[in-house]
């Protein structure tokens, strides 16, 4: 994780977007007077928000829990994909 001010960040954008999307880096920008931002590739911002959204529910955090248990206990199978 990587951590600036906007002043330094606004002098290399070029730089520190380049440090982000090739070394996979989170970027946190601090504001003097304002909130802080974070900068991140699409890639792994999409990953956090499938995570978000299959942990969204109580239902669907238990059944990716049962799901990695029996992957664990050898309990899993294969099945062909379907062709169309």
């Amino acid at each position: 994780m990587q951590v600036t001010t906007i002043s330094d960040f606004q002098k290399s954008i070029n730089t520190y977007l380049d440090r982000v999307s090739k070394n996979f880096e989170t970027l946190i920008i601090n504001r003097a007077n304002n909130e802080s931002v974070v900068v991140m590739t699409l890639q792994e911002y999409n990953s956090l928000m499938a995570t978000h959204h299959e942990l969204s529910s109580r239902k669907n955090a238990q059944r990716l829990d049962e799901a990695i248990e029996k992957l664990q206990k050898g309990q899993s199978f294969e099945k062909p994909l379907l062709e169309s």
